[in-house]
């Protein structure tokens, strides 16, 4: 048993540290960091300040070509290299790279020593800097810096859920009972280990039992509007990313008026990714009682930036008279491997 955990951790580290170029953060950063080396080695060729345009374009158009190949390769590659070492996918990556820029050299009648030694640099250079950045955004740091980023959020749950049911215990101590049955099970799921990625329909699920809660509380003065048509059953998403987002359109759109209001929910799949949008009622008279949105707003996004990295992104503000809140990730189906390691 000892044997097969450890196996795990190791097969686990190994995963999370080398980068999945098929991330469109990690391709931004892999660009950005080729470009920087053309620069470089361009500037170190060139004699004379007017010689520098020329020569970023003639490294570009010999070093352009094989980049774009062993990209391709690596992204190609990706789900089998996380399964190695980093120092042997690396290597796997340098040979190839060298093959590749020989190649190239040899069809371009190019001299082999300056394309080779351009490619290798900038394939240096990359994997240094996601070893470092992967050491940085470990599993062990991953895991810590979510479990102290949902603590954060599970007493502003709780709170809510306790108002809830004081709000009827004496009117209706059966319903307060039931109510306190609800809010074990919704905290027996909260306590779990939240690292991995959830189905969307569990997270749906925890949502409609903390709105019903809150309804138990407010009354006829919240109303809520389900729009799941297009959602799809199979996608999975960050635990606790929508629920924050309904406890502060309460917060923020019903509780500071008397009069009823509506909370809008609506999840669909376009393409390639999945939106999930709330709206709530905008008190303009209140527009300071929004303030407390930045909080929950900055927690979400940076649980996003750490599961998905550039691919997610978030939105919120006053629009056609009500507040709104918009997540777009990227779609990811379930499957019995799905998890976290989407970054380095």
């Amino acid at each position: 048993m000892k044997t097969q955990i450890l196996a795990r951790k190791e097969r686990d580290a190994r995963e999370a540290v080398f980068p999945d170029l098929r991330n469109v953060g990690i391709l931004a950063r892999a660009l950005i960091l080729y470009m920087a080396m053309v620069l470089a080695y361009a500037l170190a060729i060139t004699a004379q300040p007017y010689d520098l345009i020329i020569n970023i374009a003639v490294v570009l158009a010999a070093g352009l070509p094989v980049a774009a190949l062993v990209g391709a390769a690596w992204a190609l590659l990706t789900p089998w290299l996380r399964r190695l070492a980093y120092w042997q996918a690396a290597w796997l990556l340098t040979a190839l790279t060298v093959m590749v820029a020989a190649w190239g050299a040899r069809l371009t009648d190019a001299p082999p020593w300056r394309a080779v030694p351009l490619a290798l640099l900038g394939l240096v250079a990359i994997l240094v800097y996601f070893h470092t950045l992967g050491r940085a955004l470990s599993p062990a740091v991953t895991e810590a810096r979510l479990q102290a980023l949902q603590a954060r959020i599970r007493p502003h749950f709780l709170f809510n859920s306790i108002n809830g049911v004081l709000g009827v215990l004496r009117a209706d101590p059966k319903r307060a009972e039931t109510a306190l049955e609800d809010m074990a099970d919704l905290f027996r799921v909260l306590m779990r280990e939240n690292r991995d990625l959830q189905p969307l329909a569990d997270e749906i699920t925890l949502t409609r039992q903390y709105l019903n809660l809150e309804k138990m509380r407010l009354g006829d003065r919240l109303n809520v509007v389900w729009k799941l048509d297009k959602m799809p059953p199979d996608a999975v998403v960050p635990p606790l990313v929508l629920q924050p987002i309904a406890e502060n359109a309460v917060y923020h759109g019903i509780e500071p008026t008397q009069a009823p209001g509506v909370i809008e929910i609506e999840v669909a799949r376009l393409r390639g990714e999945i939106t999930i949008t709330v709206k709530n009622p905008f008190l303009e008279r209140a527009g300071a009682h929004h303030g407390g949105n930045k909080m929950a707003m900055s927690n979400i996004r940076e649980r996003l930036a750490l599961h998905f990295d550039a691919e997610a992104r978030v939105s919120s503000g006053p629009r056609d008279g009500r507040y709104q809140v918009q997540l777009v990730l990227p779609y990811v189906a379930m499957t019995k491997t799905t998890d976290t390691r989407s970054l380095v």
